[in-house]
């Protein structure tokens, strides 16, 4: 057992995950000044609640020994999946499951809170996979990959269930990212991402050329993808419905120019504009719109070092949990990066989907703070004596056999 005060001093030690932390910080912040152009008390709140909230639960994950977190992996995971799977049931009472949006995704605990377990789910698969493959080789096999996508397909389903697509569309990229880091070979992962990509192009194709009675998607969902095709297409049959909040966004980014327009013209812009949902899913348009190309560009910055630091975390590290951890949370944070902006740029679909540190959200940012409270533990780990070998393999060229 460590004494506190050795772990303490280790934990103040340089190493990369302050570097996890300060990205994380200057995101924070520049996600409150963007809230604070559209919604006052919402970023008011954010501020004085949930962003102190997060440092604290931080706080704590950067304390226990890895071993301990990746014991406590398995029961928290499927303690969130229990709570998910009772989200679900439809005798649930709305003043404990309230409907939002269409969507029943969040649990009130009263005083004005909810949560959204989904984001807590997140977390937890990352580490759930990290406990699971760590010292397995079962994975190099392309049957051996049906548990490790079995076990992801539980969640997915459950979040699916509430809906909420975005959420769900995060766990597949996260999980190949960590496979490929776990040693995976890539002519099976090939396999699979090439079956998920011509399932999309077929859906995709049947939403925009099949008719009616041979649509497999939902129709808000086509209607999206539709409405995406059509704004690109130059096509403004859309612009008055379902392409309303895409083509709003995309005017408040594309008339940002250089500099931006700062607070108070931007808030009058985009308060004439009424964007929907400002604040947490189109929360980029005002950044761009606010702070110009510049800020644009200094928070691709800050994420590129975010993610860029998880993986140096990664690499420096002895701990399977940490190395299989870290790349998960980079690519998990880097997919929703990509995605959000995606849907600003007009580029993919609306999923309703948030962006990292940013958007306006108090689960979002408790769990994301979690992933950073966790690379500050991992980073400032010695590594152990006499562990085991890892998920690494001798032979580099044996990914691509």
């Amino acid at each position: 057992m460590i004494p506190l005060p050795t772990r303490l001093t280790r934990l103040l030690q340089p190493h990369p995950g302050w570097l996890v932390l300060i990205a994380a910080l200057a995101l924070s912040v520049i996600g409150i000044a963007a809230i604070g152009t559209v919604a006052i008390p919402e970023a008011t709140k954010m501020a004085r609640f949930w962003l102190p909230v997060s440092l604290a639960v931080m706080a704590i994950c950067a304390v226990p020994r890895p071993r301990w977190i990746g014991y406590a992996s398995y029961p928290l995971f499927a303690a969130v999946l229990l709570i998910l799977i009772l989200m679900a049931l439809p005798f649930m009472p709305r003043a404990i499951v309230p409907m939002r949006n269409g969507a029943r995704a969040w649990i009130s605990i009263g005083a004005s809170i909810t949560l959204q377990p989904s984001e807590l789910i997140k977390v937890l698969f990352v580490l759930s996979m990290a406990w699971y493959l760590r010292y397995r080789s079962s994975y190099r096999t392309l049957r051996g990959l049906l548990v490790p996508f079995f076990i992801m397909f539980i969640p997915v389903a459950l979040i699916l269930k509430q809906p909420d697509l975005g959420t769900a569309l995060l766990f597949a990229p996260t999980l190949f990212v960590m496979l490929v880091a776990a040693g995976a070979k890539l002519r099976h992962l090939g396999f699979l991402l090439g079956l998920v990509v011509l399932a999309v192009s077929v859906n995709v194709a049947i939403a925009l050329w099949a008719p009616d009675n041979m649509q497999l998607l939902r129709p808000h969902q086509r209607a999206r993808i539709v409405s995406m095709v059509s704004l690109a297409q130059g096509d403004t049959r859309y612009i008055k419905s379902t392409a309303y909040q895409q083509d709003k966004a995309m005017t408040l980014v594309s008339a940002g120019g250089l500099t931006g327009y700062g607070a108070e013209r931007s808030a009058t812009i985009i308060k004439f504009n009424r964007v929907p949902h400002v604040h947490n899913d189109m929360i980029f348009a005002v950044i761009a719109n606010r702070w110009g190309v510049l800020g644009v560009l200094g928070v691709l910055a800050l994420y590129l070092t975010l993610t860029s630091s998880f993986l140096l975390v990664a690499a420096r590290s002895k701990d399977p949990l940490a190395q299989l951890s870290c790349v998960g949370f980079a690519g998990m944070i880097f997919t929703q990066v990509v995605i959000n902006i995606g849907m600003n740029l007009g580029m993919l679909p609306i999923t309703g989907i948030t962006l990292p540190f940013i958007s306006y959200g108090g689960s979002s940012l408790v769990a994301t703070f979690i992933m950073v409270g966790l690379a500050l533990n991992f980073a400032s780990r010695r590594p152990a004596m006499l562990a085991r070998p890892n998920f690494e393999f001798d032979n580099p060229d044996a990914i691509f056999q």
